[in-house]
């Protein structure tokens, strides 16, 4: 058992930090920006509730944080409320969060300068995967600090891996994301031909999902995109946030993004559409409006 902070409790972070409790059996105490959600996950995993989040991190071995961006990290880590100025000496960071490269370097070396060890280590499985505990996580970092983490990090992974320094865990969430950008649209784009050439969807993705097509996004979501329905994970707003930090890395280091920009664009098309709270699938309807 660790002596274990979370901050964030969002739809990531609520399950994320009770699986610490239930599955991990570690002593948990949270931190969250609305209080009330803090006491109710409190009151649903039997840990406590602080009032910041240097009041959260005072005495823990791991500190953990899933919230927004870059400025939401921030505001969590550093300042005289931040968890940085109560983490005990060689107490390690954990940081869930899908932000750039540039702000865990930051933070990494913030972190080393007061004795302390950061791990950015951003998660891909969505809200499903965080609530069942099968988080795939891609660590950053130096490997003594991510060693340590790993097991208690079990608690609600699938797969873990350290992919180098700092920084290193968020620039492999960037390919993720690119990844996915691709492989929605182009889910989107056979969908929408298939019903325009009138076979019946599903039964061309029941064929098709057997072959070289295949993919988790068309196994996950192929349903919901031909029902419509749009509530079933990450959602646009979110998504055009992370599409965005891969652009800008692109940028820096010269790597050229045609298919992301333009998906990202499209995404801006389902937000017009009061679709930003959607999940990433609702790229279908633009196609079929």
């Amino acid at each position: 058992m660790a002596k274990v902070a979370f901050l964030g409790l969002g739809v990531m972070g609520f399950p994320m930090a009770g699986h610490l409790r239930t599955r991990g059996g570690h002593d948990v105490t949270v931190y969250n920006r609305t209080a009330a959600k803090a006491e109710r996950w409190g009151a649903t995993f039997g840990g406590r509730a602080a009032a910041t989040p240097r009041a959260a991190a005072e005495g823990q071995d791991f500190v953990f944080a899933c919230v927004g961006n870059d400025d939401d990290l921030r505001a969590v880590t550093i300042g005289p409320d931040g968890a940085f100025a109560g983490m005990k000496s060689g107490a390690i960071f954990i940081d869930h969060t899908t932000a750039s490269a540039q702000v865990a370097r930051e933070l990494h070396a913030a972190a080393r300068a007061l004795d302390l060890q950061f791990v950015d280590a951003p998660v891909s499985g969505g809200q499903a995967g965080a609530e069942n505990g099968v988080l795939t996580v891609m660590c950053g970092g130096d490997a003594e600090p991510y060693a340590a983490a790993e097991p208690i990090i079990a608690a609600f992974a699938r797969a873990c891996q350290r992919m180098g320094g700092p920084g290193a865990g968020q620039l492999t969430k960037m390919v993720n994301q690119i990844c996915i950008a691709g492989l929605v649209q182009g889910l989107a784009e056979g969908l929408h031909f298939a019903g325009k050439a009138g076979l019946d969807q599903a039964a061309v993705i029941d064929v098709i999902s057997k072959g070289a097509a295949q993919s988790w996004q068309m196994e996950n979501r192929y349903k919901a995109m031909i029902e419509g329905k749009f509530d079933f994970g990450f959602a646009v707003d979110w998504m055009r946030k992370d599409l965005s930090i891969c652009l800008g890395e692109a940028r820096s280091n010269g790597a050229h993004l045609p298919v992301t920009a333009l998906v990202d664009q499209f995404y801006s098309e389902v937000q017009k559409m009061g679709g930003g709270r959607w999940d990433t699938s609702s790229l279908v309807a633009r196609l079929n409006k």
